[in-house]
Formats: C-alpha cells, sequence, structure tokens
C-alpha cells in the first residue's frame, strides 16, 4: 500500500487563463519541487497537452492522471478523468462537438499545445474558456459510457462562480459522482456550509494557473497503485485505502 500526496487539478498552457510558464515539462518539475507525487491534468475543456505531461511525468517519476475540466450548459465545472488515453482522446472529440466558437487569442490568451520537451506544436483555435452544450448530468453519463474507468469530481463545490452549488444552488441527488473538490474550506468545513456536499467524499485541489500554485492544496491517497478504481475505492475508504484532506 502507498500513500501519495496528489493534487488533481492542474492546468498547462493550454488553457488560456493559465500562465504560459505553464509548459509539461515545467509543470512536473514544479510539482516534484513543492512535494507532489501524483497530479491531475485538467485544462478546460481540452486533453490536447496530457500525452506531452505523461511523458515528462514518466521520466521523472512524477505520476499523472489524464483528464480535463469540463465546463457545462449550467456553467458549472466537472473534473473528469480517465485512465486509458484512448477513452480520454475519445470524450474530448465528444467535448469538441458541443463546444462553439473560436478562440481571441487577444481578449482570451494563447491556448498553447506543447511537446513533453516544452516545444511548441501548435495552437488549439476552439473556444476552451467557453460553456459547452451539454448539460452536466450528459457530460457524466458520456464519461460513465467509455469503455475503462472514469472518474468525475465537482470542480471547487465552495466557490460562488462556476460551481454545481454556485449555479444550480445545490447538487441533484440523481448526480453520480464520485468526489466533490474544496479548494478553500476543509472538509469539516465544507459539508457545514453546504449540506449536499455530505453525500460525497471531499477533495482538496489547487486549481493550479501558475507553477507555485501546485500542491497548495492537496490529498493524501493511500492506495496499492494509481488506477481509478483504487482512487474511488480511497474515496469510499474500502478495503484499507483512505483518502484525506
Amino acid at each position: 500500500m502507498r500513500r501519495i500526496k496528489a493534487d488533481l487539478h492542474v492546468h498547462t498552457c493550454l488553457s488560456p487563463c493559465s500562465s504560459l510558464d505553464m509548459s509539461p515539462r515545467e509543470v512536473v518539475g514544479a510539482a516534484i519541487r513543492n512535494g507532489i507525487d501524483l497530479i491531475g491534468i485538467c485544462d478546460h475543456n481540452s486533453a490536447e497537452n496530457v500525452l506531452a505531461v505523461k511523458k515528462a511525468g514518466d521520466r521523472n517519476g512524477l505520476l499523472v492522471l489524464g483528464g480535463m475540466e469540463v465546463a457545462s450548459a449550467e456553467e458549472a465545472h466537472l473534473l473528469v478523468f480517465f485512465d486509458n488515453d484512448d477513452d480520454l482522446l475519445g470524450f474530448q472529440e465528444h467535448i469538441y462537438r458541443h463546444l462553439a466558437g473560436r478562440n481571441d487569442e487577444h481578449s482570451f490568451g494563447l491556448q498553447v499545445i506543447a511537446d513533453d520537451e516544452d516545444g511548441v506544436t501548435g495552437f488549439c483555435d476552439r473556444m476552451l474558456i467557453a460553456a459547452t452544450s451539454l448539460p452536466a448530468e450528459a457530460i457524466i453519463a458520456r464519461a460513465r459510457a467509455a469503455k475503462g474507468e472514469s472518474l468525475v469530481i465537482a470542480a471547487h463545490v465552495d466557490r460562488e462562480a462556476f460551481s454545481l452549488i454556485g449555479q444550480l444552488g445545490f447538487i441533484p441527488p440523481s448526480m453520480s459522482l464520485d468526489a466533490v473538490e474544496a479548494s478553500r474550506m476543509t472538509a469539516a468545513e465544507l459539508k457545514k456550509q453546504f449540506p449536499d456536499c455530505g453525500r460525497y467524499p471531499v477533495v482538496a485541489g489547487s486549481d493550479a494557473h501558475g507553477p507555485d500554485d501546485i500542491g497548495k492544496r492537496f490529498t493524501w491517497l493511500t492506495l496499492e497503485n494509481v488506477a481509478i478504481a483504487e482512487i474511488k475505492k480511497a474515496l469510499a475508504g474500502r478495503d484499507n485505502r483512505k483518502a484525506e484532506c
């Protein structure tokens, strides 16, 4: 059994609101410098830089979980992760089909696609900062339809902006979430202020948009290996697995 320090909410230079310093190699280096063992890469509505970060992570001994931060039609953000890269890229194509508009670099910033050596390989011209036309329930259903395991976390539910609670006022009981993310509060504070969160495990994530932010918020995971099935067991507190934040 391993106890690892995880920050499951990290952006790269692909996100237009992120620092251009958040290149794949720098993200990996900053995570290691900040004492993090596992990062979750989740750029806005895209996974174009996930494979590059994974390669850089493999070279340097950092564990990387691939995903994205999807903006629902309600403008609520969901962190969606997959074990399988093909599942992730297939999910990305589905999200792209429901994402309108083209990026205005002057208004919103560059959306840099980079390789594992930090070489710029292109720019994403889709409007990644926008909301998709998919309701939150439909996003979750599509993630669950993948061949492999998926992990769905409601992002920063303790914020008014771009969270399920901020946008809807509550978390629908039917919503198939694996966890909720606290960006500022402790788990106890979150559950006290937002009783709906008491139905779910709580993780802490940094929502890092710059290198120094990585690891400012984190979750301790005790598990056998880094796989979504193991993370789900840790969140549920099953089979001696644990999640602590």
